[in-house]
């Protein structure tokens, strides 16, 4: 990890409009599950449900794409990567330091809102608070270096984003049970089960596809991003 690339890229991030969606999901979340503890007094049920359906299946893919892209796409947009890459620093690790740098956001804007919800709705039972934070985490880190990839291949990497956020993720991979197993939100649901022993959370995936599929997408997706940066350099075009 470059300090220099990872302190230009916090300060680009976090000083422009993004702060206020990366916060919006969160803040979203867990007064939804404050909501909820009042309504339903605590419901174990519903705590997963929410997990699900929103933490995992909804917020963490937008967030991973507000992360994700962020961290480069608008870099690359307004020319200010030439500028980075002119200095003695690998493309690869430039890659890398920015897909750290989405990482770190997935889990303070997504894990610990996660594990914040789920507590406020369901304590300490079962572990359902630590299982969905961990499934998580492992899921925002395959978001991150997926959409981190997406904004380094193509300039319409949000619009391309979203589209894959909200309909494959979202509506395809959380309700057709043959696209389960291609979904990452449902590869951190599966490893939410492995920590929780909840008997509400489901789990279509086996961890024997999920933790392989999670991993094969991260490490490819920063080292392709790396090479592709590293063509970018040579061309200077996308």
């Amino acid at each position: 990890m470059n300090p220099v690339v990872a302190g230009i890229t916090y300060r680009a991030l976090l000083g422009r409009r993004r702060i206020i969606l990366l916060l919006l999901l969160p803040l979203a979340l867990i007064g939804l599950a404050v909501l909820f503890r009042v309504l339903s007094g605590g419901d174990q049920r519903a705590a997963v449900e929410l997990m699900q359906k929103f933490a995992i299946g909804t917020m963490l893919p937008l967030l991973g794409l507000i992360a994700g892209t962020g961290v480069i796409a608008p870099e690359i947009d307004d020319g200010t990567i030439l500028h980075l890459m002119s200095k003695p620093i690998s493309r690869p690790v430039i890659a890398q330091t920015k897909f750290l740098v989405a990482v770190s956001l997935m889990a303070l804007f997504g894990a610990v809102p996660t594990y914040l919800a789920a507590w406020i709705m369901a304590g300490n039972e079962d572990g359902i608070a630590p299982g969905f934070a961990l499934g998580a985490l492992v899921a925002g880190i395959a978001y991150a270096a997926l959409f981190l990839l997406l904004g380094v291949i193509t300039r319409h990497a949000v619009t391309i984003g979203i589209i894959y956020a909200i309909v494959w993720e979202s509506v395809v991979g959380g309700f057709m049970p043959g696209a389960h197993k291609f979904s990452i939100q449902q590869w951190g649901q599966t490893i939410a089960k492995q920590i929780s022993d909840s008997t509400f959370i489901d789990a279509d995936v086996a961890l024997s596809f999920a933790l392989p599929a999670l991993i094969v997408v991260t490490v490819v997706g920063v080292l392709w991003a790396g090479e592709r940066l590293r063509v970018f350099s040579l061309t200077g075009d996308e």
